[in-house]
């Protein structure tokens, strides 16, 4: 027997044969990839930039003159643009999650308060929407500037920790800065002093950006996050922009230097008329904080020239907005956020990108946590497949007034010292951000919760405090813009009782729940069976005196 004779033969009769079909499995591998890269390539970019304390309401946007000419006037504004919660990092985590607060559990700026906790780290960033976008759209990530008020702390991971999600990462370590701070850049620290040139963040933050559109990858869509300092304290703002602005004041709306009669005690407390010495210290603040924007003008022009020279802008969503608002004098407090007033609560939000025409405005209610969803829904990414509270607005232009969400929800958890505030021996201990004449800006029991209302039939806000009060704030915003009169004691009790209903149904809520008919809807039902007999249980978390 010759065996091997007739191996070979055959062997030689199939070599061809093998080489067609390696070749047709190669052509269809290619062809695969070809598929995936194509379907990537067509998908459109994100860029979100996101400000940090940029109020709308009394007059934030108003420097930001190319901001508006490039993403506004080309693309649409939303004029009912609100957060979450009015303090940096449970809006943040709202942002990223697409969560209220209740659900995500960041309730401060604290590591205690699951502001970048190990918690957070290992229950709530896997599921961040640059996560999904990374993970499951094929999106490379690139993250620069302030994340939570927290990162970077020793004691949740230091800055060697990267979030789940980003391929690139410049993470402001703690809070917001303009000199003489560390950056984690993917995990390495790395140091800046105070040099105008090589370290003013919004400028440092401004290049990194622009470095990662050169040199990132053509051939997959990319999202990109930019978070630059202002106009947050310290308001330091760049040198040839340090002398802008000399006479300007804050605002003097209705709402200015005036006495929260019929308000919660925390704004009671506070003294009308101002002193002089707290009123020049708002309008200097004022005024810094519009001197720092002009850094963050600067900024959005610089990468959209960069994406209009890359050829990439028209296929490039570009999203400006805030973590939450501000005010100046309002009520009489001097400096902060953390309120349940407009100045505090409202954002601005202007987007631009594939589809959406220019210079158009909306009136449609929108919520930080729609953030994600809607760009996970510019991804292409199904959005029902996640846990998100939040829902896309990537149509609003379009969307019927009568068929879009008519409320949402607004919640906020006071923080307090455990001691009296030496400036304020007479208030005791509970209270903190206490200025100079004694006007405390925050209280443990200054924790609220709010439906907001915006309907074609209504326009108003109902809120209730987790205090020995139990106390109500009532406002219809149609007539009393400025919320100078509380309509508790005299709005009729059946809306009451409604809105007490919602409330409660909107803090237990998660997911689609969060997203079913208001009290102003024509598809509300209110079945009073359902409200809980204790009012006590009405605010979330737990009650502090």
């Amino acid at each position: 027997m010759e065996p091997f004779p007739l191996k070979m033969s055959s062997i030689r009769f199939n070599l061809p044969t093998l080489l067609n079909c390696l070749l047709i499995c190669v052509t269809l591998l290619l062809n695969i990839r070809c598929c995936v890269v194509a379907k990537w390539y067509h998908r459109p970019n994100v860029v979100l930039i996101l400000t940090d304390d940029l109020d709308s309401a009394i007059g934030g946007m108003t420097p930001l003159n190319k901001t508006k000419k490039l993403i506004g006037e080309a693309g649409i504004t939303f004029t009912n643009a609100f957060v979450a919660s009015p303090l940096c990092c449970p809006s943040r985590a709202s942002i990223l999650t697409g969560k209220y607060p209740h659900n995500h559990h960041v309730i401060n700026n604290t590591l205690e308060g699951n502001c970048s906790s190990t918690a957070w780290q290992k229950t709530q960033e896997p599921k961040t929407f640059p996560a999904l976008l990374q993970a499951y759209a094929g999106y490379q990530t690139f993250y620069a500037g302030k994340y939570l008020n927290q990162y970077g702390n020793p004691d949740a991971g230091g800055v060697e920790h990267v979030p789940l999600g980003w391929d690139y990462w410049v993470g402001l370590e703690r809070n917001s800065r303009y000199y003489n701070y560390t950056l984690s850049v993917n995990g390495k620290p790395k140091k800046h002093g105070g040099n105008y040139s090589e370290d003013y963040l919004t400028d440092v933050l401004t290049n990194m950006s622009l470095d990662f559109l050169q040199y990132k990858s053509n051939y997959r869509p990319f999202f990109m996050m930019v978070s630059p300092p202002a106009p947050h304290a310290p308001w330091t703002a760049a040198p040839q922009y340090q002398d802008r602005f000399k006479d300007l004041k804050a605002p003097r709306d209705p709402n200015f230097n005036v006495h929260g009669k019929d308000k919660h005690w925390l704004i009671r407390q506070a003294k009308t008329p101002m002193t002089n010495s707290s009123i020049q210290l708002l309008d200097d603040a004022y005024r810094k904080r519009w001197r720092t924007l002009l850094s963050v003008d600067d900024l959005v022009e610089k990468v959209v020239k960069r994406l209009e020279v890359r050829g990439e802008l028209e296929n490039t969503y570009i999203i400006f907005t805030s973590d939450n608002g501000y005010h100046t004098g309002q009520f009489s407090l001097p400096l902060d956020k953390r309120q349940l007033y407009e100045s505090d609560i409202r954002v601005p939000l202007l987007i631009r990108g594939p589809n959406i025409k220019p210079n158009q405005t909306t009136g449609l209610a929108v919520q930080n946590v729609d953030l994600g969803p809607t760009i996970l829904d510019m991804a292409g990414y199904n959005v029902n497949k996640t846990a998100m509270d939040g829902m896309s607005f990537l149509s609003a232009g379009s969307v019927n007034s009568t068929t879009w969400r008519t409320d949402f929800l607004v919640e906020y958890e006071g923080e307090g010292s455990n001691v009296a505030d030496p400036a304020c021996p007479l208030l005791g201990p509970g209270v903190s951000e206490c200025f100079p004449d004694c006007v405390c800006e925050d209280s443990f029991n200054n924790t609220y919760a709010c439906v907001r209302t915006v309907a074609p039939s209504a326009d108003i806000q109902y809120c209730e405090f987790d205090d020995n009060e139990v106390f109500v704030e009532v406002y219809n915003m149609t007539v009393d813009p400025y919320q100078l009169s509380n309509l508790a004691k005299t709005i009729d009790q059946e809306v009451l009782e409604k809105m007490n209903h919602r409330l409660m149904m909107l803090q237990s809520c998660s997911g689609q729940s969060c997203r079913t008919p208001g009290v102003y809807d024509a598809r509300y039902t209110f079945d009073p069976q359902l409200m809980f007999s204790n009012r006590r249980q009405r605010i979330s978390g737990p009650r502090r005196a």
